[in-house]
C-alpha cells in the first residue's frame, strides 16, 4: 500500500485531504505545523527518511496576502523554502510531491481563464513567493512533481468567506461585498478528492507531471457568491449590498480575475471539479455545523487570504 505524508494537516484543506484518505483507509501520516516545520530543512528530511512515503502533499503555506507584504522573508521561509526543502527531500527518498499553489502568480488582468500555460505574473509578494516554490518543485523533481493551483477556497475548518457570510449574514442588516473580482469559489472536500485521484494517478505513472488547475468551474464575483450563500440559507439575498477593490484600501493588490482553466486533466485521465453553484449547495450544511470560526493564523494553510470587504 503506498504511503501519504501531508505537510499543513491542521489547516482547513489538509484537514478535509486527512480525512478523506482516512475514509480510504489509505496508509497517512499527517504532520500539522507544530509537527513538522516546511522551513526546517534538517526536519523535513529526516521525516521522509524515517516515513518513507510513496506520495507527499504539500498543504503547508503562508496564506496571509497583507501579511506577506509586511513579513516577505516569513513568507518566503514557507512558500519557497519550504517547497523546495520537501522537493529535495522527495528527489532522495523517490517520493512523487504534490504542491498545492494559487491563482495569485497570475497577475489577474485576464479576460478569459488562465490555462495552465500562460505567463506567471505575480503582483504580490505572496504570489512571487508560490510562484518560486512552484519552480522550486518543478525544476529539483521534473518527473515527480506536480503543482496544483486553487483559488477562493471554502471549507468546515478553517477561516474563510463562506463561513463569514454565514455568521455574519446572521447578525448584520447588511453586508458590504466586493463585485469586482471574479473566481471559481472551491470547496475544500472536493479539491482533497481531485488531490487524491491525482496522486493515485500518478502513483500509477499515468498523470503526467507539471501544473493543473483544480477550482470548481463557473464563473462569479464574491458579492454574487454571498447573495448565493444567503438564498441557499433562505435569507434575502437584497442584503448584501456591492462595493468596490478599491473601497477596502488593501495593504496588496488583488487578482481581478482568478478564473483558471482546466484543460490538463484530461492528460491524466481525470475530470475537474464541477460547477461552484453545486458544490456551495453540498457544503453548506457542513459549514454551517462548524459553527463560529476560528481565530485567524498568519500562516494557516490555505485559509482565508482574499479580503473581499466583510
Amino acid at each position: 500500500m503506498t504511503r501519504w505524508l501531508v505537510t499543513g494537516a491542521g489547516g482547513m484543506l489538509g484537514q478535509d485531504l486527512v480525512r478523506l484518505l482516512a475514509a480510504r483507509a489509505a496508509d497517512t501520516l499527517a504532520l500539522s505545523r507544530r509537527e513538522l516545520d516546511v522551513t526546517d530543512r534538517r526536519a523535513v528530511y529526516a521525516a521522509l527518511r524515517a516515513s518513507r512515503p510513496g506520495i507527499v502533499v504539500n498543504c503547508a503555506a503562508w496564506t496571509d496576502v497583507d501579511g506577506a507584504e509586511r513579513q516577505a522573508g516569513a513568507a518566503r521561509a514557507v512558500n519557497t523554502d519550504g517547497a523546495r526543502h520537501l522537493a529535495l527531500a522527495c528527489a532522495a527518498t523517490g517520493a512523487v510531491l504534490i504542491h498545492v499553489s494559487t491563482d495569485y502568480v497570475f497577475a489577474g488582468t485576464a479576460a478569459v481563464p488562465y490555462p495552465e500555460t500562460a505567463p506567471a505574473e505575480p503582483r504580490t509578494v505572496y504570489g512571487r513567493t508560490k510562484l518560486d516554490g512552484e519552480r522550486a518543485v518543478l525544476e529539483v523533481l521534473p518527473g515527480r512533481g506536480r503543482v496544483v493551483r486553487t483559488a477562493w477556497l471554502y471549507g468546515a475548518h478553517g477561516s474563510n468567506f463562506v463561513r463569514t457570510v454565514i455568521e455574519r449574514g446572521t447578525r448584520h442588516p447588511f453586508l458590504d461585498v466586493v463585485d469586482n473580482q471574479y473566481g471559481q469559489p472551491t470547496w475544500t472536500v472536493d479539491l482533497a478528492g481531485l488531490l487524491v485521484r491525482l496522486g493515485e494517478s500518478a502513483a500509477r505513472g499515468a498523470a503526467p507531471p507539471g501544473v493543473y488547475h483544480a477550482t470548481a468551474s463557473g464563473t462569479t464575483t464574491w458579492y454574487r457568491l454571498a447573495r448565493e450563500i444567503l438564498r441557499l440559507l433562505g435569507g434575502d439575498p437584497d442584503r448584501i449590498r456591492p462595493t468596490t477593490t478599491a473601497a477596502l484600501g488593501r495593504l496588496a493588490p488583488r487578482p481581478a480575475y482568478s478564473v483558471l482553466g482546466h484543460a490538463r486533466w484530461a492528460a491524466a485521465g481525470l475530470r475537474p471539479l464541477g460547477p461552484w453553484q453545486a458544490a456551495l449547495a453540498r457544503a453548506l450544511p457542513a459549514l454551517v455545523a462548524a459553527g463560529p470560526r476560528p481565530c485567524r493564523a498568519s500562516s494557516q494553510p490555505h485559509g482565508d487570504r482574499e479580503g473581499n470587504g466583510i
